[in-house]
């Protein structure tokens, strides 16, 4: 417990204690004098007992002065308080497969319509960053409280190439750490510390055909080097570093286990929901994987993903409830002195 004023408490506990010795003093003489005049009876315990049922009002009035003292000093506790609070990086695949539609109007579309309800569901609190990634990463917002800049930058994605799981990750914990994050030629990842606060929230259909050893440095910049042992390869090694990182990477699978078929460069591809690297990747990192096959289901990504909770210590000031104790005291003696003696003091 802390004080905002800790003299006040002082004064306080010295005017009620004055005020305690006072009436101890008088109602010590007032017993002495009726005991001498043989009003009283002169047994000091059944004195005592008298003593203290007829002075019960001005005790609880000195009780009272001493909680308004008490509280005068601003006394306060600090209590653990749980909000949704730090930093969430929107991973969207823009991929040539996302044009698939397979889950209407089209999977890029759908998601888009999700992962915007998603930012307005978030508190002023959370930053939110929006990473679309196709063969690299390319940071389309930066992580702000400014909601309405990362529904911008959803809004404006449009679909491009290849996919790369693994460079979508590492391009989202470029803008979480605000440094560039990359593996080396051997696909080894850097020490980039502890991030707990940040989440990683990765629309995607899971189709990984592309990889990429760097990724955008938080300036809007993004490179691509050469494949270490293919985009499984860098994508389990990205998912490793934000496990280590402690950077959730909760990933909702777009698309339908049936798939369909689309047209990139003249040529019919089929592509289909890959849910069990996206499943991989959740469940290497701490994350969840989220099944959305249709658009009701992309509609309650929403409610369906939860972000961890930050434990912060505030102070919860007391004055008030004291102040409100006190005044019962103080009401409750002056009742019983006025109806002893006819006085209220």
């Amino acid at each position: 417990m802390t004080f905002d004023h800790p003299a006040l408490l002082a004064v306080g506990l010295l005017v009620a204690g004055g005020l305690a010795w006072a009436a101890a003093t008088i109602g010590r003489r007032r017993a002495a004098a009726l005991a001498s005049a043989g009003v009283a009876p002169a047994g000091a315990r059944r004195a005592g007992r008298g003593g203290w049922a007829r002075n019960s009002g001005i005790w609880l009035t000195v009780a009272g002065i001493a909680a308004l003292g008490f509280a005068g000093a601003g006394p306060s506790v600090t209590v653990p308080v749980s909000h949704a609070n730090g930093t969430v990086i929107i991973a969207m695949d823009v991929s040539g497969s996302m044009t698939a539609t397979d889950v209407a109007p089209s999977r890029l579309s759908a998601a888009k319509t999700a992962a915007q309800a998603f930012i307005n569901a978030q508190p002023g609190s959370v930053q939110i960053g929006v990473v679309a990634f196709e063969q690299g990463g390319l940071e389309a917002a930066v992580p702000s409280t400014d909601h309405a800049t990362a529904l911008a930058a959803v809004r404006r994605l449009t679909t491009g190439g290849g996919t790369s799981l693994g460079s979508a990750i590492l391009a989202a914990l470029s803008v979480i750490t605000h440094r560039t994050v990359a593996l080396d030629p051997f696909g080894n990842p850097p020490d980039i510390g502890n991030w707990p606060s940040a989440t990683i929230v990765m629309f995607s259909d899971g189709q990984d055909g592309g990889a990429a050893l760097t990724a955008g440095d938080g300036t809007g910049n993004a490179s691509t080097g050469a494949a270490a042992g293919g985009s499984a390869a860098v994508t389990s090694a990205a998912a490793a570093l934000a496990e280590r990182a402690e950077v959730h990477v909760d990933t909702v699978g777009v698309g339908t286990a049936a798939g369909t078929t689309v047209i990139a460069d003249g040529y019919h591809l089929f592509t289909a929901l890959d849910a069990g690297t996206l499943k991989s990747i959740a469940q290497a990192t701490g994350g969840t994987y989220h099944p959305a096959s249709n658009a009701s289901e992309l509609n309650g990504i929403a409610s369906s993903i939860n972000l961890r909770l930050t434990v912060s210590n505030q102070p919860l000031p007391l004055a008030g409830a004291v102040i409100a104790l006190a005044l019962l005291l103080i009401t409750a003696g002056a009742m019983l002195t006025l109806m002893r003696t006819g006085r209220v003091i």
